[in-house]
């Protein structure tokens, strides 16, 4: 159950925990916070993509260590056992993002989960929005970290030979075939050795809902040899894009945990 739709988050908005992770690319000039100060989901938390991600890199949307993990989660009220809905208003589904850094840091999986479709869907539907700031109680949230949902350059360039799991990218097919340039200043065009493409949005319908079981099935099926198989990596431009690909593919494989190359291209594809 990674997703849960807008009819049972409304049903049981006094009984979860809700997260707003609105993150946009920059050349969209919009931001995240300031959206959400201005209308979100009832008792949604906002969560910062960019602040809460390690800060001694030039690498974005980088996991924080274990320490800052439980000070972040902690000043959001967030305990280990609380059951926790996250959303977002943002194109690139960025609330993908946020779920996968709570699994990695030992949130129960049962307990997380994405709003299909966000909060598009839910203002579509004219269901109830404030600008209402939630009062949060700190928490003491204890973290434990699941480094085996991580690769790091290291294991993905030994992998090119060994070919222990296969790599998949979400980026687009012309940025994966090195035809238009990277957004990114400082990164060359192309993709990782051997690695597939499968464009994060092939998985998301018109309305930035997920496709239903069938058609995700076809979308990695014309990718995959074994739909069933669960050495698979998902890779982006930074991180966000991969954990679309990543909760898409745990949807028709429930055996699957979301495996990240956290660098994604804006580490392996600097000049």
């Amino acid at each position: 159950m990674s997703l849960v739709e807008t009819d049972w988050l409304e049903k049981n908005l006094n009984k979860i925990k809700i997260i707003d992770c609105s993150w946009h690319m920059p050349q969209t000039k919009r931001d995240g916070f300031s959206e959400y100060k201005m209308h979100h989901i009832p008792g949604a938390i906002f969560f910062n993509l960019d602040e809460n991600s390690k800060k001694d890199t030039g690498l974005p949307h980088m996991l924080v260590d274990i320490n800052d993990w439980e000070k972040i989660v902690s000043k959001m009220g967030i305990n280990k056992d609380d059951e926790i809905i996250v959303y977002d208003n943002s194109d690139v589904v960025s609330s993908c993002r946020c779920w996968f850094n709570f699994i990695y840091f030992g949130h129960d999986p049962k307990l997380i989960h994405v709003l299909n479709g966000g909060y598009k869907k839910w203002a579509e539907e004219n269901k109830k929005i404030t600008n209402i700031i939630t009062n949060v109680k700190v928490s003491n949230y204890k973290a434990i970290e699941k480094k085996e949902l991580v690769k790091n350059k290291k294991s993905i360039e030994e992998n090119i030979e060994d070919q222990i799991f296969k790599v998949i990218d979400a980026r687009s097919k012309e940025r994966f075939e090195g035809k238009v340039p990277e957004p990114r200043k400082g990164l060359r065009s192309g993709s990782i050795k051997n690695s597939l493409c499968i464009p994060f949005d092939e998985c998301l319908n018109k309305d930035k809902t997920f496709k239903n079981k069938k058609d995700l099935k076809n979308v990695f099926n014309s990718n995959l040899e074994n739909i069933n198989d669960i050495n698979i990596v998902f890779s982006c431009g930074s991180g966000v894009t991969a954990c679309v690909l990543a909760l898409a593919y745990s949807l028709i494989n429930d055996k699957y945990f979301p495996n990240i190359y956290d660098g994604s291209w804006a580490e392996y594809g600097i000049i």
